[in-house]
Parts: structure tokens; C-alpha cells; sequence
């Protein structure tokens, strides 16, 4: 008999062991259902268009690569050297053959996520060079690093994709990392997956990978990976990130097209002309992904920080940068493009309380601001310099619960609960009617992370603080986890290409190499 099944006679201790027993299923896709923060009027998002036009017109935009100075040239843009002179018209052209909307296909059909218009899904954080382990521990990563944090992706309901390095694999040579990575991300979960574009080879090794899990023709109609192309604000795009795209994109596979943005830094020290900027740096790249292939499917992008204007360090979780993704939510949403941002973001060197507001600020205004892809959604610490086990597992919570505060208010129990008001009558309580029975798990979020027991009660149980209660359950998930076993002839081949490109790739030495 299972666990549903006793419950129904069980009473307490059934509802108790519905409730503790494990519940690991990943959230379908998000559909959000709250209004949108949007401050810009018509004439606002008119007068950011126009300026973004203008700089891409006049200013123009340096393309340090060969083959897409050539693919502009044949498009009719004026190319000057580097730099390429951008008409408005052209641009409006080629964006307007970028899918509105399209879904993430995933090993596991299950686990398909739509994306576009009210659809988000969240990500984990990717590239930290340094790891905030098990035992709190701030150290090098490794590939079983890497592999802990796929398998908590996995685990973790409101995290959709596995992405690729979370944390860096230092125990393995730099020029082979791209092929373990992927393979670790494919291995560990079956959820969707990010790709990674530090080379156009290595981009290509992603693909080819990819086709050997999905099948070569599956990926001509079938979106299954992300590559992330970041430009170099102010204003460039570089052959590193082009040539990525390019695998991408020929394969259709969508692409982040993402302006790295320090507000005041490399932009203008002021909100809307620093979008303004980063609206033209975006327009350009995902105008390029048509050249590539037309309808291909891409993503419009951005990293957004500000500067301190004291130090010149990044900073998180500012206002600024909450108004600044209200604003480009609006424009993406003019252009009709699905549209990125960075979810949780801190700069705190520990998981203190300034990592979780810095985060919790940033969270709840990109799902308010209507973000589609939410990147970095979990475990950024330090300004990315480290993933924390202990923040990547309540981050994941604070997706859960951000999840339904954008679901909306639910109505189907409308009729029952204020049938309940006549029941109870004045001066009763609701806490043994069958409406609060029926209904107890789902009527309001009870966080597993947060304690909000008595201070008595908190000290019986060991005064136990949040960092430690999050190492105690990624422990527990880890002991827990089940691996989604590949297909035994997709993963045979995939090790064969591995084993193959890791003998034709020279391994340079890590610790002699900057990455």
C-alpha cells in the first residue's frame, strides 16, 4: 500500500508522511499570471528605440571577426574596418524572423519547458572558479564538484536546466573541460542543458554532442541547448563569440545574445542611457543570428551589474539594476523576442544576510520585470567568483517560491473556503475543518529552509542557522539522488567522441594557463 493510499485512514501520521516523504519532480515551466512592472510609457519606449537606432546608424558597432564583416557587407550594412553602420531598417528586418516563443526539448520529455511571452524557467549559475563545499569550505573546484551540483540541479523542482560549469573543473586540462562539462550536464540530470561557447570549436564539440544524444535530425527542429554569446560593452562583438553563434545558430540551436554591462563603467553612468546602450549592443548581435539562419531562434541577453563609484567593484541587488531589467523587459517585449536576465545575484563573500537580500531583490524583480530565461538563479556568491552548496539550495527555494507568487492568487476553491467562514462562525478557528485538511500543503508555501519555530524550540533542536540547515539537506538530497541512466549506445558514443577529442586536442596544463 502506498504512502497516498494509508493516508486516507491514516490521519495525522499519513498526512505527516505525505508531507516529509521526498518530493524531488521538477515544476513544469513557469507561467506567470501576475501584471508586469513596466514604467515605460509609449513615447518612452519610442524615444529608447529611436536612440538605440541612432548609435547603431551613426556610432556604429566594431564586429572583430572576418566572416561576419563579410556577412554584413553582402547584407547591404555599411562596414568600415571593423566597424559596421547599422540601418534601422535592416535591423527591424532581420529581428522580426526571430521565433516569439519556442520550447526547450529535454532528455527526458517530461521536462520540456516553453519559453517566450508569459513563459520563464530558472537556471543555475554558471563559472565559478572557486567552490563553497559541503563543509562551507571556500576551495578550487573539481569534475565531482561539478557533478554534485548537476545532480542537485536535477533534484532541485524549481531549477530547469542542468546549465554547464557551474563551477570550474580545475582537475582537468583547460583545452578538454568543455567536453567533460558537457558530458557531466547530459549525465547527471535530464533536464535541459546549457552549451559552451569559450571557442567556436569547442561550440561545435557542444553540437556534436548534442546530435549524438538527440539524433543529427532532431536538432533541426528541436531546440535542446543554450549557448551564451556575451559582447564586450561599449559597443563590440568579438570573433570568439561570433564564431560560437555561429554553431549555434547554424544548427538551431538558441543563443543568449548578451551585452556584459557594468552600469557606469562601460556604459553611461545613468539608467536609461545605459539601457539605451545595451538595447543597441543586443539589436546588433540578434540582427546577426538572422544573417546566420533566418528564424533561428535567439534570445535577447544582457549581465547587468552597476559600479561603485567608491571602489569600482560590481554590485548586486541595487535599485538601479532592478529598474534597468523593468526597462529591457519592455523593449524585449516590443520587439517581440524572448529575453534573459540574471536572477540571483550577490556579492557577498559569505551566505550572510546581505547575499540574501542582495539576491532576494534581484529575483523578485526579474519575474516582476517578466524575464523569460532566468540565469544565475541559483549559488552566485562573491560576484560570481564562487558557488555556494549552502545559497544554491535556498536560492532554489526562493525560485519555488517566487514560482507561486507568479502563478497568481488561485481561485478553484472559492466556493469551499468561504463555506468554511459559516462552519467555523464567529470566534472559532479553521484548523480541523476539512477545507484546511484538504487544502493546508498547497494554501500556503512552508519553506523547508526557513525555521519558524519558537527560539525555544529553535535552541532544543541545536540552534541550527540556515547555512548549516542547507548543507544538512544538500547532503540529504545527494543520499537520495537517482541518476537518469543514458541510453547505454548514446553514452557509449558520446565517451568514443570524448575519448576521440581529448586525443586530438592538446591538453594544456592548467596551472600554466590563464582561462
Amino acid at each position: 500500500m502506498n504512502i497516498a493510499t494509508r493516508s486516507r485512514g491514516g490521519g495525522r501520521a499519513g498526512r505527516r508522511a505525505i508531507r516529509t516523504a521526498p518530493h524531488h519532480e521538477m515544476l513544469p515551466g513557469l507561467t506567470r499570471k501576475l501584471p508586469l512592472c513596466e514604467p515605460l510609457d509609449a513615447d518612452q519606449i519610442r524615444r529608447i528605440d529611436d536612440a538605440s537606432m541612432t548609435i547603431l546608424e551613426d556610432v556604429g558597432i566594431i564586429f572583430r571577426d572576418p566572416i561576419a564583416l563579410e556577412d554584413w557587407t553582402r547584407a547591404g550594412a555599411k562596414v568600415d574596418g571593423e566597424r559596421v553602420y547599422l540601418d534601422r531598417g535592416l535591423i527591424r528586418e532581420l529581428i522580426s524572423t526571430i521565433p516569439s516563443s519556442f520550447t526547450y526539448h529535454a532528455r527526458n520529455p517530461d521536462k520540456n519547458i516553453p519559453l517566450g511571452g508569459n513563459r520563464s524557467m530558472f537556471v543555475p549559475m554558471t563559472g565559478a572558479p572557486f567552490i563553497r563545499d559541503l563543509e562551507n569550505e571556500r576551495r578550487n573546484p573539481t569534475l565531482a564538484d561539478l557533478a554534485m551540483f548537476h545532480k542537485l540541479s536535477h533534484m532541485l523542482p524549481a531549477l530547469h536546466s542542468s546549465a554547464h560549469h557551474i563551477v570550474e573543473p580545475y582537475d582537468h586540462p583547460i583545452s578538454h573541460r568543455h567536453l567533460r562539462i558537457t558530458y557531466s550536464s547530459m549525465k547527471h540530470s535530464d533536464k535541459t542543458f546549457m552549451g559552451m561557447t569559450t571557442s567556436p570549436k569547442n561550440a561545435e564539440d557542444v553540437i556534436e554532442m548534442c546530435a549524438i544524444l538527440f539524433g543529427e535530425d532532431y536538432l533541426e527542429d528541436h531546440p535542446v541547448t543554450t549557448g551564451n554569446c556575451n559582447g564586450n560593452s561599449p559597443l563590440v562583438w568579438d570573433e570568439t563569440m561570433l564564431g560560437a553563434m555561429r554553431a549555434f545558430c547554424r544548427r538551431n540551436q538558441p543563443v543568449l545574445c548578451s551585452p556584459f554591462v557594468l552600469g557606469g563603467a562601460n556604459t553611461p553612468a545613468s539608467v536609461v542611457p545605459a539601457v539605451v546602450q545595451l538595447n543597441a549592443e543586443a539589436l546588433s548581435a540578434l540582427a546577426y543570428t538572422q544573417l546566420i539562419r533566418k528564424g533561428a531562434p535567439a534570445i535577447y541577453g544582457h549581465y547587468l551589474s552597476t559600479v561603485s563609484m567608491k571602489s569600482g567593484a560590481p554590485m548586486a541587488g541595487t535599485p538601479e539594476i532592478s529598474l534597468m531589467n523593468f526597462l529591457i523587459g519592455q523593449m524585449a517585449r516590443h520587439y517581440n523576442i524572448p529575453w534573459r536576465t540574471s536572477g540571483s545575484l550577490g556579492g557577498a563573500k559569505t551566505f550572510d544576510a546581505q547575499a540574501g537580500y542582495e539576491s532576494a531583490t534581484t529575483l523578485n524583480a526579474v519575474v516582476h520585470a517578466g524575464a523569460n530565461y532566468i540565469w544565475h538563479a541559483a549559488g552566485w556568491n562573491e560576484a560570481g567568483m564562487h558557488c555556494s552548496v549552502a545559497k544554491f539550495i535556498v536560492d532554489a527555494e526562493q525560485c519555488a517560491m517566487v514560482y507561486r507568487m507568479a502563478e497568481g492568487p488561485r481561485w478553484d476553491d472559492f466556493d469551499e473556503a468561504l463555506a468554511a467562514v459559516r462552519d467555523v462562525g464567529p470566534g472559532g478557528h479553521y484548523l480541523g475543518h476539512p477545507h484546511t485538511q484538504a487544502n493546508f500543503q498547497r494554501a500556503f508555501f512552508m519553506p523547508d529552509m526557513f525555521d519558524n519555530n519558537s527560539i525555544e524550540q529553535w535552541k532544543a533542536e541545536g540552534e541550527v542557522e540556515i547555512t548549516e540547515r542547507a548543507l544538512n539537506q544538500a547532503k540529504k538530497l545527494l543520499s537520495e539522488y537517482q541518476e537518469p541512466k543514458l541510453d547505454d549506445a548514446r553514452n557509449e558514443a558520446l565517451l568514443d567522441y570524448i575519448a576521440r577529442r581529448e586525443r586530438e586536442i592538446p591538453a594544456m596544463d592548467a596551472l600554466n594557463q590563464e582561462y
